[in-house]
């Protein structure tokens, strides 16, 4: 590969740092190329593309080819911060005799994810009022107590089981407002998971509660933050530069994870090292320790292909999420044109 290509299109890895960190594509950066690296929209359109290779309930992985760091980072800010849900922000407490503070019950319920679809409701001000449009409201009245059938057959000294020890999240009830009840009727509200532990209660201790969820987005508190993790990573490439044979090709494999390397028979019926996925690298760089494969084998990354990984708190399915981050990011683009626009006088075209 040309240096200067190599350069442009792979970040390279060495035994002790990494080089070509930083993106060299901007015009005329190079004298003398034919392309001057200028952003082209019909070159772009034929480098972009997008390949999902796993979706698995609230998780998705896909490939993002053909783009800059910056824009895929703007992809996972967006996906963090931007994209809004609905929790829990107002919990009033009627009555609290467990061990948990009033606050901590506060805040571990904030932290519950709720399954609702937060377009059909508003952001809520805050000089105004709840309504059936911008609040959900949910009861919890939990009291412990003993399981008599249990105590009954108890011997002395028996650990007797309680009801109600561990204060779940199944316990919130949702409770309808306005019309509500004809409006998600099929989709009532409710906590996506069932079996999160908020609180645990001893016989007699008692937890009654009002809690009133709003909409936001992670960028005000994480509670709203639609995602659990939201990341990217480059693509790994091992390029094997001159054959590896021999007892070499089994060491060469054993540097590597599991189905990255796979060593063959070749047409001299010597072992062979060749690369079946280099995917599945987590670019450790430990074959760079070994002397024997100085100048045979070359680790980079390549800067424009993106694995990109969304993990759904279940809200929303993780489809749903990439698209809505593209409609953020696309939102953004046209209130900076429009700010543009607003500063030069010149009309600028805003595409859908």
């Amino acid at each position: 590969m040309d240096p200067i290509e190599l350069k442009r299109t792979r970040v390279i890895m060495h035994a002790d740092h990494v080089s070509s960190v930083s993106g060299i594509d901007f015009p005329q950066n190079f004298v003398g190329m034919e392309d001057d690296m200028a952003w082209n929209f019909e070159k772009f359109t034929k480098n972009f593309n997008i390949v999902i290779s796993k979706v698995q309930g609230d998780n998705l992985e896909f490939d993002l080819i053909g783009v800059d760091s910056s824009v895929a980072n703007a992809f996972r800010r967006c996906l963090i911060s931007e994209i809004p849900t609905m929790a829990i922000e107002s919990v009033f407490v009627i009555n609290n005799t467990s061990i948990v503070h009033d606050e901590i019950l506060a805040q571990r319920l904030g932290l519950v994810p709720i399954k609702a679809d937060p377009t059909e409701f508003h952001f809520k001000s805050p000089d105004e009022d709840a309504t059936d449009l911008n609040t959900i409201v949910f009861k919890m009245h939990v009291k412990a107590k003993v399981n008599v059938s249990k105590a009954a057959k108890a011997e002395q000294g028996d650990i007797i089981a309680d009801d109600n020890t561990n204060v779940l999240s199944k316990h919130l009830i949702w409770a309808p407002q306005g019309d509500q009840e004809e409006r998600f009727a099929d989709n009532p509200p409710r906590p996506v998971h069932d079996d999160i532990v908020l609180a645990k209660m001893r016989p007699g201790q008692e937890i009654e509660l009002e809690l009133h969820c709003y909409k936001g987005i992670g960028k005000e508190h994480a509670k709203w933050s639609p995602v659990a993790t939201a990341s990217y990573r480059l693509l790994p490439e091992i390029q094997i530069l001159s054959p590896i044979i021999g007892n070499d090709a089994v060491k060469f494999q054993k540097c590597f994870s599991k189905g990255v390397i796979e060593v063959f028979t070749n047409g001299d019926g010597e072992k062979e090292a060749r690369v079946v996925n280099s995917r599945k690298d987590t670019v450790s760089r430990e074959v760079l320790r070994h002397k024997e494969f100085d100048g045979k084998v070359r680790l980079t990354r390549i800067r424009d292909h993106f694995i990109f990984n969304i993990e759904s708190t279940g809200i929303l399915p993780p489809d749903v999420l990439f698209l809505q981050s593209i409609q953020v990011l696309i939102n953004k683009c046209q209130t900076v044109k429009e700010a543009l626009t607003e500063l030069t006088g010149d009309v600028m075209e805003v595409d859908e």
